[in-house]
């Protein structure tokens, strides 16, 4: 019998992937709190309540810059988290509530290393099986979900941040009602909407 693992891409049908896991090391002592003190932060308000990002453009800087300017266009004002998995992940960042499509921009290059893995509470790039496909989804791990890291069995999810604030909001939503709509699965019964997305301190 076949084994097929989800993995979060960007059209909600192609996911499957057989992956294996491994251990990385954290993050050093000298990445620690006057450097993030400089990264950047983004804040999501949601109807499930909000939380905030930081984002680490020092390891993976075209993925950050690429999130940010999104998050400046308010691009993600109104969409939706549409693909929601107890256990595994939060996606969004492509839908309306209706579930119509946004059109993004151009494809980024999958800026996945070892030195950031798919841990709880990171967020990373969805993509389809084309490494470079990433353009505006993302997603957020509720678990250590290390066979998607980088070196497995391929490329890997480009994790470009964490969590610092509201996880419990990210749990919340990792737990709505799901079911299947216009062709896709595990689209929450109740649309669970990005009202806002901001960048805190802001200079630009």
């Amino acid at each position: 019998m076949k084994t097929t693992v989800k993995t979060p891409g960007i059209v909600t049908s192609v996911f499957l992937v057989a992956l294996t896991a491994f251990t990385v090391s954290p993050l050093t002592h000298a990445q620690s709190t006057t450097q993030n003190d400089a990264l950047p932060k983004v804040r999501m308000v949601t109807s499930e309540g909000a939380f905030v990002l930081q984002l680490r453009p020092d390891v993976a800087p075209v993925t950050v810059k690429n999130f940010l300017q999104y998050v400046r266009d308010g691009f993600y004002d109104g969409t939706v988290f549409h693909r929601v998995i107890p256990g595994f992940m939060i996606q969004g960042g492509g839908f309306t509530p209706t579930l119509s499509r946004k059109t993004p921009r151009d494809p980024i290059a999958n800026e996945a290393t070892q030195s950031l893995p798919n841990l709880r509470g990171t967020i990373a790039m969805a993509r389809t099986n084309d490494p470079d496909s990433a353009t505006s989804q993302f997603f957020i791990n509720v678990a250590n979900n290390d066979f998607l890291n980088a070196g497995v069995r391929g490329p890997g999810y480009a994790v470009f941040g964490k969590v610092i604030e509201g996880m419990g909001v990210v749990d919340s939503i990792a737990k709505v009602e799901t079911g299947y709509s216009r062709g896709m699965a595990d689209v929450p019964k109740d649309p669970v909407i990005i009202q806002e997305a901001s960048v805190l301190d802001d200079q630009e």
